[in-house]
């Protein structure tokens, strides 16, 4: 655009001179000659930056084009690897962006219309920091280091590197600072080192740069008490550039701090105070470490006793007239909760029909607010969801009479099918299906009791993560395409067993979609009946 305006410049200059005369004075025209070579010059660097980026949107497409050809033989599973996810987000909300400004001082005028008409149905700010935090919280679950990540080389995910893309120093850079937005001093660190360390390979990032990286570095460390390394950074961003007026004055105030607690070491005769405790920072989620572990298939604490007493059977519900003859296959996942698994309970036909009713109606999946009564989003369900109505398709009803015949519970208070899809490390915290006691109001407006029951189809395999783990006692049910899972959530005297509180692992790698059925009071009245002892 310079290289233009000096150009236009010049030619004006050129123009407005005209009115001198310079036909009448050979030095005259001479200065012209010397006008029209800077003309030439300015025009052939015009040329050549043109030409430089073609060939950089040029690399850039021929880039995307593989990755799409890639992407498109499985959709799916591409988009199951979270950082392939991340960069399609990035791409569409940043690059595609960056690309059109830069084709805008070009005659482009159907590509910049299309563009600017395509641009409506892009991902925003949110979509990428969203992506962004999956990254993070994958790293977190998994206890994957930022370098796993950003070679894509994830615990799960396919060896053929066409298959996965890789984080340039500037998205690891990126990811900082989303983390620094957040507060989250932790993962800005690790993310602004990653991006440091690249640059040092020798990768020549478009927007990061060192002294930014130290600076944000210097500010990370400070904030988890780390004052000694926080001194370190700032001191090599001077090195960069001394004249940065923060870093002078973080300089002293660190070299204050040191001093301070210098004196009380000597004061005390021993070690000096550190501050706070670098690491993550303090969760809301209590129970963060336990869920964690049986994430990573971890801290399972059933016995070996215990174990043998499981079984697999065939299954005809008390000779149920339907499986007489071809019984059900269960098998024993867990005994206290009673968890069941049934094999082979939905075919890949069916499931691929459910998620195609499903998938045009995907929306943000909501979760029950006590405080109001009402459904609401929440940062701790990360998935997308549909609801089914058993009269929209004979399937979907074939389903539900299905779930009735095996588990004998009616099904005519039951909520609609609820399909979801879990996103970029989608995840859903650990919670109970059912009302608490301090909900009183827990579906009040159904008018069909609490929820007593949950039946769970997994409608996908997952190569890695997502896994529905029971934080209370350590069980960790495996997604298998095909199968459904089923367990009681109030005990027999309509209790709350608050052993069944769980959750949805984050997906490593994978697409993750399931189908759920909660199943209400109202009408097991003679199906199961109450027990006389609350933990009945």
């Amino acid at each position: 655009m310079a290289l233009c305006c000096l150009l236009i410049h010049l030619l004006l200059f050129t123009l407005s001179s005209a009115q001198n005369d310079f036909f009448t004075s050979i030095g005259h025209m001479t200065d012209l000659l010397l006008t029209e070579k800077t003309l030439v010059a300015s025009l052939k660097d015009y040329i050549r930056a043109e030409e430089s980026k073609l060939e950089q949107i040029k690399k850039w497409a021929d880039k995307v084009e593989a990755l799409s050809v890639a992407a498109n033989q499985d959709p799916e599973g591409f988009l199951g690897h979270p950082v392939n996810a991340f960069k399609l987000m990035r791409r569409l909300n940043k690059e595609w962006g960056e690309l059109g400004n830069s084709v805008l001082t070009d005659l482009s005028g159907a590509f910049i219309s299309n563009l600017t008409i395509q641009r409506q149905y892009f991902p925003n700010d949110e979509d990428q920091n969203g992506a962004a935090e999956a990254l993070m919280r994958l790293l977190d679950t998994y206890q994957l280091d930022t370098e796993t990540i950003s070679t894509g080389r994830l615990p799960g995910s396919s060896p053929d590197s066409s298959q996965h893309s890789i984080l340039s120093a500037d998205d690891c850079f990126d990811l900082g600072k989303v983390a620094y937005s957040k507060s989250d001093y932790y993962q800005s660190e690790l993310w602004m080192v990653q991006a440091l360390k690249q640059m040092e390979e020798g990768e020549m990032p478009k927007t990061a740069d060192t002294a930014t990286i130290l600076d944000y570095l210097s500010y990370s460390v400070y904030q988890q008490g780390a004052v000694v390394r926080a001194f370190e950074y700032t001191k090599r961003l001077l090195k960069l550039d001394p004249t940065h007026q923060r870093a002078n004055w973080n300089l002293k105030y660190f070299e204050d701090v040191l001093g301070k607690r210098m004196k009380v070491k000597e004061r005390k005769g021993g070690k000096a105070e550190g501050g706070q405790r670098e690491g993550r920072p303090v969760d809301h989620l209590l129970e963060r470490d336990k869920y964690e572990e049986l994430c990573r298939g971890e801290g399972l604490k059933m016995t070996p006793r215990r174990q043998s007493r499981l079984f697999c059977r065939y299954y005809d519900n008390n000779r149920h007239p339907k499986y007489v003859i071809g019984p059900v296959k269960q098998e024993d996942e867990w005994d206290r909760p009673r968890i069941v698994r049934y094999h082979d309970i939905v075919s890949d036909r069916e499931m691929e029909k459910v998620k195609e009713i499903a998938k045009p109606r995907l929306r943000r999946a909501t979760v029950h607010d006590p405080q109001t009564g009402q459904l609401t989003t929440a940062h701790y369900r990360v998935s997308k969801s549909a609801w089914i109505r058993s009269f929209e398709h004979p399937l979907v009803d074939r389903i539900n009479q299905r779930i009735e015949d095996i588990t004998g519970l009616d099904l005519s208070t039951a909520e609609e099918l609820q399909v979801a899809n879990y996103g970029v490390g989608g995840q859903y915290e650990p919670h109970y299906d059912f009302g608490r006691n301090d909900e009183p109001d827990a579906f009040k407006e159904l008018g069909t009791g609490n929820r007593i029951a949950t039946w769970l189809i997994y409608m996908s395999d997952v190569s890695a993560g997502g896994a529905t783990v029971f934080t209370d006692v350590g069980a960790a049910i495996v997604p298998k395409k095909g199968t459904a899972v089923f367990w009681y959530n109030l005990h027999p005297s309509g209790e709350g067993d608050y052993s069944t509180r769980h959750a949805a692992c984050p997906v490593l790698v994978g697409n993750k979609w399931v189908s759920n059925k909660w199943i209400h009071e109202r009408g097991q009245e003679f199906r199961r009946r109450c027990g006389l002892r609350e933990t009945d």
